[in-house]
């Protein structure tokens, strides 16, 4: 049954926001999940999905606006994946993020939750990001009609532009769909510029784009870094080098962005002939100027590689890294383990704070950025460790780097940490520990472990990503 054959329901009033970003209302005690409606607008919704528990769908027509609804400010929003909540005010966006947090650790953790602290909003609610990652197509897509989702369930029609080409985003859910950007407001410049400048370059001089479906063309990817002070990491992502005449575009694409942008400190290539995009596990290649580019907080550089994790909003990340401190507590005299802990940037941190910081991350790459940073820095009493969590968080381990730590910090993936390690933790009873997350939803079932030792003292949101309902979740935990 096609999407013109399921139900329309006519002037619903949007009740709220759901976990995931969606708009959520209520039609006969059943719950409707909308998508790019937010509360307060009166619309016409198309079921696309439904089922005995709840309805999806997407605004048809809108009938009357949300009061509080903003004119979005990009020119891709309905169709770009990202920036989902551009109509909703940023005050709203923040009221419904602390709402989620406290919503899933109580319905999802059961837990007694002290009253939450206030959510820390980003001063800068654009060009936050420093890192956006770009893909080449053969093939851009546009929708035919007025309503972009509308038309992304129902079927798409390539662009018959003769250049025919995008380098974007992914469209959300549909790995071979890419939107050509104009200007994204995510990063600041010279990001756009650069982007629109390599596109221009490759259709002047005949660079054929990667065709996602039948991995076939020259241009791949596109990885763009940045930093508060301006300085530029680029990273060019060839499909292959097979000859002379492949090597000598490379040459001349990297030699024009030389050229054209002095601010690009580190000029990187890779050559990734896989499947998949990541280049992980790709050599990446130093074209020009040097091998990385810096972060600073409180004085402390942190070096950032082609392949180096870091936050993606720096300027956020600096605050959500001090209330990770406040929270520990520090006098100078705690053992603090850091887990998950990347590339060291909160052990480096909170390390003139404590006695002895032990970090651990399963990335090899990532803990060699940690001890590089801790070298440079002048910091000595942070070690670093490359495992599993679970299997080198032992209690045989614990015990050969001086006994039970007085504070854990735990800043793990979305997927939040494994039961072993959470068993460990239990045993060896740190006074405190410090839980980081990027998903309210798994934090709240590894709390709910945690609480038959523990009590929550502190719970405080931060905002890493406006315009979209990710939410960032610090907790503070103590020995009961």
């Amino acid at each position: 049954m096609g999407c013109r054959d399921k139900e329309l329901l006519e002037s619903v009033l949007v009740e709220g926001v759901a976990a995931e970003g969606k708009a959520i209302t209520h039609i006969n005690g059943k719950a409707l999940f909308i998508q790019q409606a937010i509360p307060g607008d009166v619309v016409d919704v198309q079921v696309i999905k439904k089922n005995k528990h709840y309805m999806e769908g997407y605004v048809k027509r809108m009938v009357t606006p949300s009061p509080d609804r903003l004119e979005p400010f990009c020119e891709h929003y309905g169709v770009c994946g990202g920036c989902k909540w551009q109509p909703l005010p940023y005050e709203l966006q923040l009221k419904y993020k602390q709402q989620q947090v406290e919503d899933q650790l109580r319905r999802i953790g059961h837990l007694e939750l002290p009253p939450l602290q206030p959510i820390l909003g980003s001063e800068r609610t654009r060009y936050y990001r420093n890192k956006l990652e770009y893909t080449f197509s053969d093939r851009r897509w546009i929708f035919t009609g007025e309503n972009p989702v509308e038309l992304f369930n129902e079927g798409e029609v390539p662009n018959t532009n003769p250049a025919g080409i995008g380098l974007g985003f992914h469209i959300s859910g549909a790995f071979d769909k890419v939107l050509d950007i104009k200007k994204c407001h995510l990063q600041p410049e010279p990001s756009n510029e650069i982007r629109n400048f390599i596109r221009t370059y490759a259709i002047e001089h005949g660079l054929s784009f990667y065709n996602l479906r039948n991995q076939v063309g020259y241009l791949r990817n596109l990885i763009v870094r940045t930093t508060e002070a301006g300085d530029v990491m680029v990273i060019v992502v060839f499909a292959y080098e097979d000859s002379d005449e492949d090597r000598t575009a490379r040459i001349g694409l990297l030699e024009a962005l030389t050229k054209r942008f002095p601010q690009i400190k580190s000029l990187h290539y890779v050559i990734n002939r896989k499947l998949n995009d990541s280049i992980a596990d790709q050599k990446v290649v130093l074209y020009a100027g040097e091998d990385a580019i810096y972060e600073e907080m409180e004085g402390i550089r942190f070096k950032i590689g082609p392949k180096s994790f870091y936050q993606t909003n720096s300027q956020q990340a600096y605050r959500l890294y001090s209330i990770v401190r406040e929270f520990a507590g520090l006098t100078g005299n705690e053992r603090l383990y850091d887990l998950y802990t990347g590339t060291g940037t909160i052990a480096l941190f909170l390390a003139r704070q404590a006695s002895r910081v032990i970090g651990i991350e399963y990335v090899p790459e990532a803990i060699e950025d940690a001890k590089v940073n801790a070298r440079n820095n002048g910091i000595d009493n942070c070690e670093f460790y490359a495992a599993d969590m679970k299997d080198i968080l032992t209690r045989e381990f614990i015990a050969a780097h001086g006994g039970t730590p007085d504070v854990i910090v735990l800043d793990p993936p979305r997927a939040g940490i494994h039961g072993d390690v959470a068993k460990v933790i239990m045993e060896a009873k740190p006074r405190k520990i410090v839980y980081v997350s990027c998903n309210p939803a798994t934090q709240a079932r590894d709390l709910a472990i945690f609480s038959e030792a523990y009590t929550i003292r502190a719970v405080r949101p931060v905002d890493m990503f406006p315009h979209t309902h990710h939410v960032e979740n610090v907790v503070l935990l103590e020995l009961k």
